[in-house]
């Protein structure tokens, strides 16, 4: 089998991987699918994986529920290198104003990966660096009957992309980055510019 074919079902198999074992909280085999100094960006997080494994293990054992699911998956690949584009939806429950929500955020994973020398000698895929792009979310109570009233202020003072994300965050105690990656804007495009670099083999 063509060996780039191979390379983008190994990309392809280790982004579902992610997806799937972090929501069901199985850490073990979850850990493998980064590179040791792998980075992890979220709303809620940003830092190295590893402390990403463990805060997501005490919030998973808090009851906190945030679930993943995918759709397409674009990949550029360069020789040992790549960048995945992968559809996604974030959903959370929560209470918000004493009301039980949920939260749906679409988006995309935009992955920098890399293949390295491992014991099997054909070379291991992992993440180096995770950063969701966040397009657009809404907000619905779990009751359709409930009445939900949201602080339009703060609401509005919230990046468009995960506004309503964001919200339900932060009331229950998650301190949110306010200036991640939309649809358009400048931090998307400077995240653009770091995948091609990282694609030309000039970033780490």
């Amino acid at each position: 089998m063509d060996q780039q074919l191979l390379d983008r079902l190994a990309i392809r198999d280790l982004v579902e991987n992610w997806a799937v074992w972090r929501d069901a909280g199985d850490w073990e085999r979850f850990a493998t699918v980064w590179h040791e100094e792998g980075r992890m960006s979220a709303t809620w997080f940003q830092g190295p994986a590893r402390d990403f494994m463990r805060v997501s293990q005490e919030g998973f054992a808090r009851g906190v529920r945030i679930l993943h699911f995918l759709g397409g998956t674009s990949i550029d690949l360069a020789g040992a290198r790549a960048i995945a584009q992968t559809k996604m939806t974030i959903s959370q429950r929560g209470l918000v104003h004493d009301v039980l929500c949920d939260v749906v955020c679409t988006g995309r994973f935009y992955d920098f990966l890399e293949k390295r020398d491992d014991p099997s000698g054909i070379g291991k895929w992992g993440i180096v660096r995770r950063q969701p792009i966040y397009e657009k979310d809404r907000i619905d109570p779990v009751d359709p009957a409930a009445t939900l009233r949201l602080d339009q202020d703060a609401l509005a003072a919230l990046p468009e992309g995960y506004r309503h994300l964001a919200y339900m965050q932060e009331l229950i105690g998650y301190k949110v980055k306010r200036d991640m990656p939309g649809l358009i804007g400048p931090e998307v495009e400077k995240l653009y510019g770091e995948g091609r670099e990282w694609l030309a083999g000039k970033a780490k």
